[in-house]
């Protein structure tokens, strides 16, 4: 049996719907919704930050993955859309991760395996959503001259 590591968080009103959260690494965020519905929309929505974490938590392994394999890029980019059903509760349905690697020389290969390992294996955040919501990768690289932009081929895996 494996030792369970417990984790916790706290939210504070700081006024109206505006939220401010801080967990164990001591980070304070704060999540927010529009004028309308009570909110100052002085942060991001709380959907938004699971898009947030899953683009930080699979681009976190893809980073460390390359960078132990010695493959070199030198800027690297995730777009996540996410698509949401219109009823309540308004869960996402599917999400597609775009990985954009900026470099001359980069072996697709080893981008592959990273996305791989990384989605089957090391983002804790990739493998609880994927039991609700659909989530599908494709990746491009880009040569370092075109660096931020947003053109290029999409390959879909």
């Amino acid at each position: 049996m494996s030792d369970m590591v417990t984790k916790k968080a706290i939210v504070k009103q700081v006024q109206g719907i505006t939220l401010a959260a801080r967990s164990d690494s001591n980070h304070w965020v704060i999540m927010d919704g529009p004028g309308t519905f009570g909110g100052s929309d002085a942060g991001p929505r709380p959907k938004e930050l699971l898009l947030f974490a899953l683009g930080g938590c699979t681009g976190s392994d893809v980073i460390s993955i390359l960078q132990k394999k010695r493959v070199p890029f030198e800027g690297f980019e995730i777009h996540l859309t996410g698509e949401v059903r219109e009823e309540h509760p308004q869960v996402f349905t599917h999400i597609h991760v775009e990985y954009v690697f900026y470099g001359n020389g980069i072996d697709p290969s080893s981008v592959e395996r990273a996305i791989e390992m990384s989605t089957t294996k090391y983002c804790a955040v990739s493998a609880m959503l994927k039991a609700s919501v659909a989530i599908t990768h494709s990746y491009r690289i880009e040569p370092s001259a075109v660096l931020g932009s947003d053109k290029g081929k999409v390959k879909q895996k």
